[in-house]
């Protein structure tokens, strides 16, 4: 598996390129906008897109869909709880003074539980409400991507419309920490961490 990463939008999301080595197909995961630099990086590693993924709907993750969509053709995928957010994106950006392109309609909708076919990778969808409501994780080859749920030392914040604090930490400690300890985890924004890490240090886990 191909795995990088760049930071993106105004807000600095981590956007993440993973890419099947035999069939060289990509999925491009919260692009909160830089397409050039997305572009490039896919360039770079010889890959072809074929999905733009959202782990969930707010604007700092979504700024990039139009452009990468019209660009590549590849499929737009969200969870379809958080389908409204996707579509006001816009509204929400401009209530902190900040702006983003508008996204077009997701191809696909998930419920949660599917398995995405990435040439030779599956990625296994985990939805994870709380920090919004169609939130949602990326399980693939020993790595989860959890865009806001989770981050090293912290969780996603709940105050905003659609957050639920306990459901969010039931669903961390339900369905992300009987993982694999030594999963890779890859947040929407700072560094990287691991299972095993969360659950010994993460003060909202324990």
């Amino acid at each position: 598996m191909i795995l990088d990463t760049l930071p993106t939008g105004p807000l600095e999301v981590n956007c993440y390129i993973v890419g099947c080595e035999e069939t060289r197909k990509a999925a491009i995961i919260d692009p909160g906008g830089n397409v050039d630099h997305i572009l490039q990086l896919l360039k770079k590693h010889q890959l072809e897109a074929a999905m733009i993924i959202n782990t969930h709907g707010h604007f700092d993750h979504i700024g990039g869909n139009r452009e990468l969509f019209e660009t590549t053709g590849a499929e737009l995928i969200i969870h379809q709880d958080d389908r409204p957010l996707l579509d006001r994106a816009g509204e929400h950006a401009a209530a902190y003074g900040l702006r983003v392109e508008s996204s077009p309609a997701p191809t696909r909708e998930l419920s949660g539980g599917e398995t995405l076919q990435l040439g030779k990778l599956s990625l296994q969808v985990i939805h994870t409400p709380g920090h919004s409501p169609g939130g949602i994780c990326l399980y693939v080859d020993g790595s989860l991507l959890v865009g806001d749920t989770l981050f090293a030392g912290s969780i996603g914040r709940t105050d905003l419309p659609g957050g639920d604090h306990q459901l969010l930490i039931n669903n961390i400690k339900e369905k992300l920490l009987p993982l694999p300890e030594s999963t890779r985890v890859y947040p929407g924004h700072g560094p990287m961490t691991t299972i095993g890490q969360e659950k010994l240090h993460n003060p909202f886990l324990n």
